[in-house]
């Protein structure tokens, strides 16, 4: 190997490196900003140069985090913008825990999300429209929260335009239930109302 292209290989581990730092300082932060009374988020060590070793992660090949596994852990607190600079994350599974607070327009970054999982939580505030980036989302569930406003047209063209396939909003604050048409969504449910495709 030439000296270029050892310049070049080095560069490209620096920049991976780099990238897991950043990913794990963005976690890092997130986990200050919890309570976590089941200490689930023990082996978050922002010490360690990759969050790929943490419990709870999962990387890809190139050592970039791709998935959030928290789901029933008890964790409070809220969630932090930064979440949105995750942009390879695909799965975001925070159900089931009693985290407050508004969710984050920066969400709308996470372009590669296929999934995102913040029911029965305690979520206040609307649905920021940014989610509507989103256009490989699938699974969409925000049901038992406290949030409030309408479900923004631009989640709703997720359905006809977008990758979407489930969306529950049900057991919020909402001012009127949407029936989207041209539905290609598996399933819709908004307010006890089930639409089904």
């Amino acid at each position: 190997m030439g000296a270029q292209g050892m310049i070049f290989g080095l560069g490209f581990l620096f920049a991976t490196l780099a990238n897991c730092n950043t990913e794990g300082d963005i976690l890092y932060a997130q986990k200050q900003a919890w309570v976590d009374p089941n200490n689930v988020l023990e082996s978050w060590n922002q010490n360690l140069s990759t969050p790929c070793t943490w419990l709870h992660v999962t990387c890809n090949d190139n050592n970039s985090v791709i998935r959030i596994d928290l789901g029933h852990a008890g964790l409070s607190g809220s969630l932090i913008s930064q979440l949105g600079e995750l942009t390879n994350l695909q799965y975001l599974e925070l159900q089931n825990n009693n985290i407050s607070g508004v969710i984050p327009t920066s969400f709308g970054n996470l372009t590669n999300l296929i999934s995102l999982d913040l029911q029965s939580n305690a979520l206040s505030g609307s649905i920021p429209s940014s989610l509507g980036n989103l256009y490989y989302l699938k699974y969409l569930y925000l049901n038992g929260n406290n949030l409030s406003g309408s479900l923004p047209q631009e989640i709703l063209s997720l359905i006809t335009s977008g990758s979407l396939i489930a969306l529950n909003v049900a057991n919020n604050s909402f001012n009127n239930t949407t029936q989207p048409s041209k539905i290609k969504v598996t399933t819709i449910i908004q307010d006890m109302n089930i639409i089904s495709a």
